[in-house]
């Protein structure tokens, strides 16, 4: 029996009655195997025959169809190993677009990356870049010690002016006025010193999600205050200050009687001598106009929260709120107050003749009220009551641990405690207990810091030189 293929082997010879004949095709055969071989060398012999007829006919062409094969080998070839090199750039590109659209529902495989984000970098997804507007005789001293705390603890960077303590107030805000950005800082992430507020230039300064806020207190405790402790600063002030000498009347009595006498509103210095708190926010103090309506809309959009001084632990606590702040954090010491002897006592005439001098304070302050009642609405009034229960409990506790004595007399307090003080008007400090651990020393010390020490501290920590004087007029 010969070896021969199975039926795959089998060869087609014909079909008979409808049916294919199927004949086994052995190749172990000798005979078959001579007559295949001798067949197909025959047809070698043919085929090459033809082949050099048909070159010598076409040699040119032949020479090009040649040249074409020999290209397209090329390509085959560069194109096999561009295959064999795409399987990992696609994957890394795979991954990339991966790691860039991971749905948020999907589990978090990735491993945590080489170089993580900086103890700074954390903090400020935490807490937002903060611009405080620090009106005049408000009780923004205080707000400002705050956030001067949390800002310190934060290793947060400040926007200081570039000499001194305010931004070249009177005049409107510039980016200018900002001092360098300190090495290492890619941003500035608080703004809190004294200016009039120009809203364009401040956010050539500030990262755009910085949250804007200030505060205001009733229009006839302001004035009072304002003028009280700038009674030998501004002019109009100081001149009704001397014509009150032989009167015996107060030096505000006088002014109230006729302010149009005293007010030289063409005189810079004058500023915040009507409307102030209008005057720190940058509107138009001097009289009604119609831009007003505008500039207030504005305003409520610019500011996420206008806290009110009467309502101050309330303020606190959605302060709290809106910049991620523990009761401890906004714990507190009314700073930069007046002594007793230094505020003027108000009757109802004078009350009517300050509002009447203040209209657009008025306006403005009673605007603002009634904004911040809605955001605390949305806080949830319960909730806020419950929440200024609590601040003001830590804040007592704080309190007791820290403060010596309340209400201490300048002369009685050594240099780093001592509040600036006004020709006109004595201003009072704290003193701190003794027997404290230095950590608790430390920060009770930093409560009760009057404003131009703490600032000339954080400036140096910040810049490690001390501030620049005013230049000379």
């Amino acid at each position: 029996m010969c070896g021969c293929f199975s039926d795959p082997a089998y060869r087609i010879k014909g079909v008979r009655g409808g049916r294919e004949r199927r004949v086994p095709f052995c190749t172990h055969n000798p005979h078959n195997r001579q007559t295949a071989d001798s067949s197909a060398a025959q047809l070698r012999l043919v085929f090459v025959a033809m082949g050099l007829r048909w070159l010598w006919r076409h040699r040119v062409s032949g020479l090009l169809l040649v040249l074409a094969l020999l290209l397209l080998l090329t390509l085959l070839a560069t194109h096999s190993l561009q295959n064999n090199r795409r399987p990992t750039a696609d994957r890394r590109s795979q991954k990339k677009a991966a790691e860039k659209h991971t749905s948020p529902l999907a589990p978090n495989t990735q491993k945590p990356p080489k170089h993580p984000p900086t103890a700074r970098a954390e903090r400020r997804r935490a807490h937002p870049p903060v611009v405080f507007l620090k009106t005049h005789r408000t009780g923004s001293s205080t707000v400002q010690n705050i956030l001067f705390r949390f800002g310190e603890r934060e290793s947060a960077t400040f926007a200081f002016p570039s000499r001194t303590y305010q931004f070249n107030y009177p005049d409107r805000f510039r980016a200018v006025f900002v001092d360098e950005l300190p090495e290492g800082s890619s941003q500035f992430d608080l703004l809190c010193s004294h200016m009039r507020l120009d809203l364009r230039e401040v956010r050539k300064v500030m990262p755009q999600n910085a949250v804007f806020i200030t505060l205001l207190r009733d229009p006839v405790k302001t004035f009072e205050s304002v003028f009280g402790y700038y009674t030998s600063t501004f002019p109009a002030f100081f001149s009704a200050y001397r014509a009150s000498a032989n009167k015996g009347k107060s030096a505000l009595a006088v002014f109230l009687d006729s302010p149009e006498t005293f007010w030289d509103p063409k005189d810079p210095g004058n500023g915040l001598a009507k409307n102030p708190m209008s005057f720190d926010m940058g509107l138009n103090n001097q009289k009604w106009n119609g831009s007003w309506p505008e500039d207030l809309a504005q305003l409520e959009e610019a500011f996420h929260l206008v806290m009110i001084a009467e309502h101050f632990d309330e303020s606190l606590v959605l302060l709290g709120a809106l910049l991620g702040l523990e009761h401890e954090d906004l714990a507190y010491l009314g700073l930069n107050a007046r002594a007793r002897n230094s505020v003027t006592e108000l009757d109802k005439n004078m009350q009517a003749k300050i509002r009447s001098w203040n209209v657009l304070d008025t306006l403005l302050y009673d605007f603002f009220v009634q904004v911040f009642w809605e955001k605390a609405a949305q806080f949830g009034l319960d909730r806020l009551k419950a929440e200024v229960t609590r601040l003001r409990a830590s804040t007592e506790n704080i309190r007791r641990k820290c403060v010596s004595r309340a209400e201490v007399p300048p002369g009685d307090l050594e240099d780093l405690l001592r509040p600036w003080q006004t020709e006109t008007a004595t201003i009072m400090g704290y003193e701190v207990r003794g027997n404290l651990s230095l950590h608790d020393q430390g920060f009770c010390v930093r409560m009760m810091l009057p404003e131009l020490q703490y600032h000339s501290h954080l400036y140096f920590k910040q810049y490690g030189r001390d501030m620049r004087a005013a230049p000379a007029d």
